[in-house]
């Protein structure tokens, strides 16, 4: 595999992120600063811990960095 976004995980968690950036998009002006910018910083860190953890040299690297995904999932 050349890259990371072959990954069907890759795929759906991108498709999340994009659902959450529109979701955010109907929240309250208050909302902002505090619920809107957590759940983005959250999304982005999805997909970029399972980039990063395809870019590590150890099969146990590349898993830390999957569970440091699911966490931002959750």
């Amino acid at each position: 595999m050349n890259s990371f976004e072959v990954f069907e995980v890759y795929k759906e968690c991108r498709s999340f992120r994009n659902s959450i950036f529109e979701f955010t998009k109907s929240l309250h002006k208050e909302e902002t600063f505090r619920l809107k910018d957590q759940l983005i910083r959250a999304s982005r860190s999805i997909t970029a811990n399972i980039a990063e953890g395809y870019g590590r040299f150890h099969y146990q690297e590349n898993i830390q960095f999957c569970r440091q995904a699911r966490g931002s999932v959750y």
